[in-house]
């Protein structure tokens, strides 16, 4: 259960949150279509992104035509690491696809605050899943694209050499490599369980999605294309699938059944709504020392925006 919001209402920021992120190559072109050097050259720029801001991953999956990641952000910095991320795959992708024109979707980046460790276990299980609910491959782990396996959680290491597309050798803020060390989530402590039971927890959803995705596809005689079909797609081409209409974004999960979770977690997005419209009105009136609540981000940073202090 999750509330939903137009693309136009203000997005809270909170220190410490822990995000499922969502984002669409233009048309659903196969723009990241799995190769060795697409793969290092999202892996490279999320290593980059996540050093420089501080930002904790925990799962990444890269679909031909989108991103799913699953990021935990202790200094409240998602905003900035989004920008930096998004920015420098599409301009490396134009190098390497010999692509002109836009790469992402012009729809705004779905982000997806996981409010209960549930919700970040089920998160987590749907990136790694995607593959096989979109009738790709059968396994999960045969997705030969940017993949998460449940057991590199928490203990995976990626090292990942400057690609040769885009970044300047001679360029300081690109490092020859860089390491991406996948974070165990702070779910873990919060379900007072081992790191390997919660890989366990994490394997155990993403076996039922698999399951569940198989099984339908035996309905409808559906086949998933390969490992290897997948690895020779055309970056060009666009995907034919029938996709379902795009409703609003969801703004927060909480996990299948947790009634008093997604309450409690509605009130706050509408309190910080009704309280940051209220700043905004007194702000075009005039008001520059009016207090925008805890979580705002964009007054702050592109206006120099008063912020409450956290509740």
């Amino acid at each position: 259960m999750r509330i939903r919001a137009a693309v136009t209402q203000p997005r809270l920021i909170e220190p410490g949150a822990v995000y499922l992120v969502t984002r669409r190559v233009v048309r659903r072109h196969h723009l990241f279509a799995p190769d060795p050097r697409m793969n290092r050259i999202f892996l490279y720029t999320l290593a980059v992104a996540a050093m420089r801001v501080g930002v904790r991953v925990h799962a990444a999956v890269l679909m031909s035509t989108h991103e799913h990641l699953v990021v935990s952000d202790p200094l409240g910095r998602l905003p900035e690491l989004l920008h930096y991320l998004h920015r420098h795959v599409a301009l490396a992708t134009k190098v390497l696809r010999r692509w002109d024109g836009s790469v992402w979707d012009h729809e705004p980046t779905s982000v997806v605050e996981l409010r209960t460790p549930n919700a970040v276990v089920e998160k987590i299980a749907y990136a790694i899943a995607n593959p096989v609910a979109a009738c790709l491959v059968p396994r999960a782990k045969d997705w030969p694209g940017v993949k998460t396996r449940p057991e590199e959680l928490g203990s995976a290491t990626w090292r990942i050499e400057r690609p040769t597309e885009y970044f300047g050798h001679d360029d300081d803020k690109w490092p020859p490599f860089i390491e991406l060390h996948l974070e165990m989530p702070g779910a873990a402590r919060q379900l007072d369980v081992t790191d390997a039971r919660f890989r366990e927890l994490v394997a155990h959803e993403v076996a039922a999605l698999e399951s569940a995705a198989r099984a339908r596809a035996r309905e409808i005689g559906g086949t998933f294309l390969g490992a290897d079909r997948c690895a020779k797609l055309s970056p060009f081409r666009r995907a034919t699938s029938r996709e379902p209409i795009r409703e609003a974004s969801p703004t927060f999960a909480v996990g299948r059944g947790n009634h008093d979770a997604w309450r409690e977690s509605a009130e706050r997005i509408r309190a910080f709504r009704t309280a940051y419209r209220d700043a905004r009105e007194a702000w075009r009136r005039g008001r520059r020392d009016v207090p925008f609540p805890f979580g705002t981000w964009l007054m702050r940073e592109e206006h120099a925006a008063v912020i409450a202090a956290a509740a």
